[in-house]
């Protein structure tokens, strides 16, 4: 039953008010991955976290901050929707990789290396030439392992999220995105992709942003599944959940930040919407209180198990984010050296 299940959605960047929270309560959701920030440096970031931490002393009763998965286990208890930062760009940090573990303390439990375009750290998937990974990008891989930060690839180019997969000694996610099957968009990823993230224990969200399904607006919850059901045969089932990519009632400034930040003067409108500048309509069967319970449904007509269902619309992000959030800092070679001359006898 979908009562029983814990629900996540891997991604949101919605009009965050008391109503929202209400609709997201009502909706049956334990826990969001909301973004944080697109392209804000890292003094942005701050006021960022400031704003919410006001969010979280007026609705008090509704969200709390998630900084572990055992977290959203309380929120769950509580009646209330946990909420989990990410970066779905890597500016915060800017070009100093301390910012990282600075972040992670703050509370940025998940950050892109890259957002459409070339970065610091890895190509863009809207870039014509993919240079891969690049020196700082290593090295911030490594200070991500070792703090619990994870590393998303979801607007990052192909060969960019192959060699983040290989580098990560920590599984990584693509929390909102589509396979390239479904539909040919640059930003959906491609089979080679998806079987190596699963191969390496990450995990891929389905997204409900109609720029990047097959039909668009149009896209039935029918045809949904079945790419859903399509790619869980592919990689198998455990390796799958949802990042909704919802972003209800926002305005067109929002817009035209998360596309071109400050690095163009004319609109960058987006792959599929070169005539349309502003939001898509939203797929009537998401927007409201029952998206995910939709979803459940969905997924069970096209024949998955209860148990297959319910790990997709939440249980698999639990797992992962259990296995990911915590730090390691065995993965920095002095630190496991000093922590090897501790346990020597004297």
């Amino acid at each position: 039953m979908f009562n029983n299940q814990i629900v996540i959605d891997g991604l949101q960047y919605s009009n965050w008010n008391r109503d929202y929270f209400l609709m997201l309560k009502a909706s049956g959701i334990h826990a969001v991955h909301v973004t944080l920030v697109y392209h804000e440096v890292a003094r942005a970031t701050l006021t960022r976290f400031a704003e919410w931490e006001q969010r979280f002393e007026q609705n008090s009763d509704l969200i709390m901050p998630v900084y572990r998965a055992l977290d959203i286990q309380k929120a769950k208890e509580l009646g209330k929707v946990g909420i989990l930062f990410g970066a779905q760009n890597c500016s915060s940090i800017e070009d100093e990789i301390g910012l990282v573990s600075v972040m992670r303390k703050q509370g940025l439990a998940i950050m892109q290396l890259s957002y459409n375009n070339q970065s610091l750290l890895a190509t863009g998937c809207y870039e014509k030439h993919d240079t891969g990974i690049t020196r700082f990008g290593e090295q911030v891989i490594k200070e991500m392992n070792r703090v619990g930060m994870i590393i998303d690839m979801s607007h990052s180019a192909e060969r960019s999220t192959l060699e983040a997969i290989d580098l990560s000694k920590r599984p990584i996610c693509i929390s909102h995105a589509n396979p390239s099957f479904a539909y040919d968009a640059l930003r959906n990823k491609s089979d080679t992709v998806i079987k190596a993230l699963a191969a390496n224990e990450g995990l891929f969200g389905f997204s409900l942003y109609p720029l990047h399904l097959p039909n668009g607006s149009h896209c039935s919850l029918e045809d949904f599944c079945k790419m859903v059901a399509k790619t869980a045969d592919m990689v198998s089932v455990e390796h799958l959940g949802i990042g909704s990519d919802l972003c209800l009632n926002q305005s067109q400034s929002v817009l035209e930040w998360m596309r071109n930040g400050r690095w163009s003067k004319k609109m960058d409108y987006g792959e599929g919407s070169a005539n349309k500048s502003g939001w898509p309509d939203s797929l009537p069967w998401f927007a409201g209180e029952d998206g995910m319970r939709n979803i459940y449904q969905g997924l069970l007509k096209v024949g998955f198990s209860d148990y297959e269902a319910g790990q997709v619309i939440g249980g698999n992000w639990y797992n992962f984010l259990q296995n990911s959030l915590e730090p390691m800092p065995e993965l920095n070679s002095s630190y496991a050296k000093v922590s090897q001359r501790t346990k020597e006898p004297a």
